[in-house]
């Protein structure tokens, strides 16, 4: 995992194939995506019960979804309806 100061840099474990799950971002090419692994967090699961279930996933691997969706809504605009 490489971090820029206190900023994981996701790069190279978040990948987008427009082949791949409709071009949703996913982890190093599996079929799973961000959205998935965000989803199973929010529903409650533990990074470690999400392991479990899904061993080709990493600590690492759940991280850049956090550290990705963050800076997603870090870099989304909002505009109010009229």
């Amino acid at each position: 995992m490489k971090n820029k100061g206190n900023i994981m840099v996701y790069n190279d474990i978040i990948t987008i194939d427009s082949d791949k799950r409709g071009g949703k971002p996913c982890i190093r090419g599996l079929r799973i995506t961000v959205y998935d692994v965000l989803g199973w967090l929010a529903s409650g699961m533990t990074p470690a019960k999400i392991i479990e279930d899904f061993p080709e996933l990493t600590h690492t691997d759940i991280m850049a979804c956090l550290a990705f969706a963050a800076d997603r809504e870090r870099t989304v605009t909002w505009i109010k309806a009229a």
